[in-house]
């Protein structure tokens, strides 16, 4: 109000709007719709709403809304440091990858970074840098993607369980049709309910029944000689390469080690979701969106 008073009248309407007139004063004016920039972006980011349903909502023009988008601010979080079991992976965003450090058991994501690609030095880098605000790490759970036994080789390291069976499908499929293909993904599915020695008991058995099928070669269209199943001999190698590392849990029953980083994977999945109903955004809206997301997600 112009004037500050308080005896006002309508006066008509100017572009569609409500228009009033201070009798006081004589000021004409039209009450303005105005919300903050955080319940703005608060909409778009949790609630997944589009600029143009804020512009509907809000009665502003999309480009408002966008300008109000541009103009917040991310708050800076500052996770509190601790010793912590960690999960660590990185999802493919765009053109680039996401990388983030994951405390399970405070359901707090305590590191998030935009990284070329998924690398060793990524996770050396994570680490350090973590290690510097003084987070203690007591072991790591990952994908087995990157040399992570390496980076962590101080700690216990456990191999996530749904990443090791889906690199086994990778090689074998969803329905392999060799008996050899059919029982190791078999194998494979019992990650999750069996015991280190039964599943190493199996697992031995099953190398020994198949020795001689894996070492079979035949002759390609070149001529020379190369083993002919190489896919299985590749799922076999992953097994043989990830079992020290499949059942660290166990081994560590009072670090409460997870054994798949399916805890991360839910904060992934809120950002991937997030992404495909605002399509469209500039890399910096979408990256900003990204790091809101996944620095509050529980």
């Amino acid at each position: 109000m112009h004037c500050n008073g308080k005896n006002t009248k309508r006066n008509g309407h100017f572009r569609g709007k409500q228009r009033y007139k201070c009798i006081d004063c004589g000021k004409q004016f039209i009450l303005q719709n105005k919300v903050s920039s955080e319940t703005i972006w608060s909409l778009f980011s949790d609630e997944h709403a589009t600029a143009g349903a804020l512009s509907r909502r809000f009665k502003v023009s999309a480009r408002t809304i966008r300008r109000r988008l541009n103009s917040y601010a991310l708050p800076i979080v500052s996770p509190t440091p601790r010793r912590m079991v960690a999960i660590g992976d990185a999802t493919k965003i765009g053109q680039g990858w996401l990388l983030v450090i994951r405390d399970p058991s405070a359901g707090e994501n305590v590191y998030c970074r935009k990284v070329f690609s998924e690398t060793t030095s990524d996770y050396q880098t994570a680490r350090r840098e973590l290690e510097k605000e003084s987070f203690v790490f007591s072991a790591f759970v990952g994908d087995g993607r990157v040399a992570t036994p390496w980076v962590f080789g101080d700690i216990p390291v456990q191999m996530c369980h749904f990443h090791q069976e889906q690199i086994i499908i990778k090689y074998t499929t969803q329905k392999p049709e060799l008996p050899a293909g059919v029982q190791l993904l078999a194998l494979a599915k019992t990650l999750a309910h069996t015991n280190k020695s039964t599943f190493i008991k199996e697992f031995e058995a099953w190398c020994a029944r198949w020795k001689d099928f894996l070492n079979e070669r035949s002759v390609d269209e070149r001529g020379r000689r190369q083993f002919t199943h190489r896919r299985l001999r590749s799922a076999r190698s992953s097994l043989r390469v990830h079992l020290p590392y499949l059942f660290t849990f166990e081994d560590y029953p009072e670090l409460n080690i997870p054994n798949t980083t399916n805890s991360l994977d839910g904060s992934f999945k809120k950002v991937k979701t997030a992404i495909s109903v605002h399509s469209g955004l500039t890399n910096e809206r979408k990256l900003k969106l990204v790091m809101s997301l996944v620095m509050k997600a529980k």
